[in-house]
Formats: C-alpha cells, structure tokens, sequence
C-alpha cells in the first residue's frame, strides 16, 4: 500500500480540488506522493476515521445537522465549518427556466433529477445534494462529478448544490438560480479527534477557507 505524503478525501466538489492544487503546488519538492479523494459521505468518514485520508471535505445542512453530527461523533470525528451558503439550482443553459430569478421545487418537478449516488441503503441524511428527501418523479444517479454535469446538460436537468459545487472548471457550462427554501448549508471539513492536522492538512484548511469564502459570497 502506497504511503501517501499528504492525502484528503471529499463529497464531489470542485473547490477542494482547487484548494488541495494550490496546498501541493506551494510545497513542491522534487519527489512526493498525494491523493484527492472523491468518495461517498460514507467513505469520507470511513477514510478519516482510519487515517486514510487526513481530512475530509464535506457540507451539512440545517436538516441534516443532527444525524450527521452523531455519525461524525461514532466515527471520532468533529465538523469544522468554513462557510455557510444557500442551496442553489444548476441547470444548463438551455433549461426553460433558466432566466428565473428564483425557483421552486414545485417548479422543477416536471425535470430530471440529477445526483451523487451514496449506496445502497445509505441514509438520507447522507446524500450531498440539498433537500434530498422531498420525493421526484424523474431521477438519475451517478458517481461522478463530470457525469453529473453532463447528464444535467444532455438530458435538460439539474441539481440542488452549493453553487459552489458547480463553480470552477465547469461553472461556464451550468447556470445556477436561488431556490426558495430556508435550508442553510454548512460548508467545511471533518477530522479525527485523535489525530491533529499536519502542517499540510493546516495549509490545505487555510487555501479551502479562502476558497469557500470566495465563492460563498460572489
């Protein structure tokens, strides 16, 4: 098994990738050896809690707080909450309801529903998307953060994010509305409580702060 130098595990989001470049360019060095993670909610708590991954990036929400604050607490790990956003709908650009200044589910429910697969069986509380328990009619799942944009684009659909989740690489290509709901997002990281960051997990939080700030409030 490889040793990795420094190593963070993720939900399917753009902003860490970024920050986690910018973590590793600034270090350097004529040899090393890192890992970027995307994992399910589950395998980020499965990744930190057994020192696979030093951090985990991650985003609760004010319904989904409790239960994953307890399943933190069983794994012996704290959230660190960076930012706070409200959910947003990403659609592509030629979505019928692209120049809306707000949406509402209701207004959605005719769309796909495009989102992170998190398992078989796994809780509700544990998917990445916004307000994942109100019932569809039309959904699709995947796994991956490029399949997940191109779905919403071929097939007309869309998802509940952060916006930040859209933001950096592919935020040209999907549009995103407020959504009307009083759901609040908490942005940030888990870590172990046995274990503290090292200087790079230290340098990583500060690069994802500045980044979430960033984008939290454009």
């Amino acid at each position: 098994m490889t040793a990795y130098d420094f190593s963070i595990s993720g939900q399917h989001y753009l902003f860490d990738v970024q920050s986690f470049a910018h973590t590793i360019l600034a270090a350097g060095g004529d040899s090393y050896s890192y890992a970027l993670r995307d994992r399910t909610t589950q395998g980020v708590i499965d990744d930190v809690a057994l020192g696979t991954s030093e951090l985990g990036v991650v985003m609760l929400t004010s319904a989904t707080e409790a239960a994953l604050t307890e399943a933190f607490t069983e794994a012996g790990l704290t959230f660190h909450e960076l930012a706070a956003s409200a959910p947003l709908v990403a659609l592509p650009s030629s979505h019928p309801l692209v120049n809306a200044k707000k949406l509402s589910l209701e207004q959605l429910a005719d769309y796909p529903y495009v989102y992170f697969d998190q398992g078989e069986g796994a809780p509700v509380a544990f998917f990445e998307e916004a307000l994942s328990d109100v019932p569809r009619a039309k959904k699709v799942a995947c796994t991956d953060r490029a399949s997940l944009t191109e779905l919403i684009m071929a097939i007309n659909g869309y998802t509940v994010t952060s916006g930040i989740l859209v933001g950096i690489t592919d935020g040209s290509a999907l549009t995103t509305i407020p959504l009307k709901t009083d759901v609040v997002l908490h942005l940030g990281y888990v870590s172990a409580d046995n274990r503290d960051l090292s200087v790079m997990g230290e340098r990583f939080v500060t690069h994802l702060a500045r980044s979430l700030d960033y984008y939290a409030n454009k």
